[in-house]
């Protein structure tokens, strides 16, 4: 039986996730904490959260800390989401473009890969000739086996267009009844990735002409969240944009970049 979670043992968490992810888990979050991880309590006999955080602190078990922190990193997304940003990319940022060279774009917070394959529908649609990669990261290694499968409930396509449905989308049959798949052809020019925005990004990771941070701000505090841009910004060609979620803002955390439009930032 597991003991119910204290203020003192829930605050080792707060700092332990913070400190690992840069994520502010605020006292509201205290029941879901304990819902997601009493099951890892359970798996190792542990009775108490004391014991399951010595194991995850002792450094002895990375495996373990990876699986704390997919259970408690947030991940809902759904595709063409806040839209206007997708119509900016297609009218503002690709359709004017000359360059023949490949149009790179990262969704730097992918969850389960929605955004990826929106992303890489609407560069295969409007970038018929030019060559161009989408590369999704998170932080959970979780979420990035299910985005790299590319494979949904059929429930999840709402939002996606008609004949982006027909072209890019392939309908499940037999045992992938009530399902559907990303087609071949936009998943070859995908990649994924585990990245923790918090540290500094690997420049093998390459430079892009488009950054999406959406959705992810409003978990870190101010601090973190300079963090965040500042390790970005360096994989942001020049002339390149920063896109980021409609709840959120860069204000005096725009490090050099210019205001397009709410949520759209673009570096000089």
């Amino acid at each position: 039986m597991v003991s119910a979670i204290t203020d003192q043992e829930f605050a080792l968490f707060q700092r332990l996730i913070y400190k690992i992810a840069g994520i502010s888990l605020s006292d509201a979050k205290k029941v879901l904490l304990v819902g997601r991880l009493s099951k890892r309590l359970k798996h190792y006999n542990f009775g108490t959260f004391s014991q399951y955080y010595r194991m995850l602190a002792s450094g002895l078990h990375p495996e373990e800390l990876q699986v704390m922190v997919d259970l408690l990193t947030t991940n809902e997304t759904y595709f063409f989401r806040e839209p206007g940003h997708f119509q900016f990319l297609r009218d503002e940022i690709i359709r004017p473009r000359r360059n023949p060279s490949t149009f790179r774009v990262w969704s730097a917070a992918c969850s389960t890969g929605e955004e990826v394959y929106t992303l890489a529908m609407l560069l295969a649609d409007t970038l018929t000739s030019a060559p161009w990669e989408v590369v999704g990261s998170d932080i959970s290694t979780q979420v990035l086996v299910k985005a790299e499968a590319g494979h949904y409930p059929l429930e999840r396509n709402e939002g996606i267009p008609a004949g982006y449905l027909a072209r890019y989308c392939l309908k499940g049959v037999r045992s992938h009844s009530g399902s559907f798949l990303i087609s071949p052809e936009l998943k070859r020019r995908t990649r994924f990735q585990q990245v923790n925005l918090t540290l500094p990004v690997d420049a093998g990771i390459g430079d892009f002409e488009v950054i999406f941070l959406r959705n992810v701000m409003i978990y870190f505090d101010m601090e973190t969240k300079r963090k965040v841009v500042a390790n970005l910004l360096p994989r942001l060609k020049s002339g390149g944009h920063l896109i980021i979620g409609h709840s959120e803002t860069l204000n005096g955390i725009q490090q050099g970049l210019e205001t397009v439009r709410a949520t759209i930032y673009r570096k000089p």
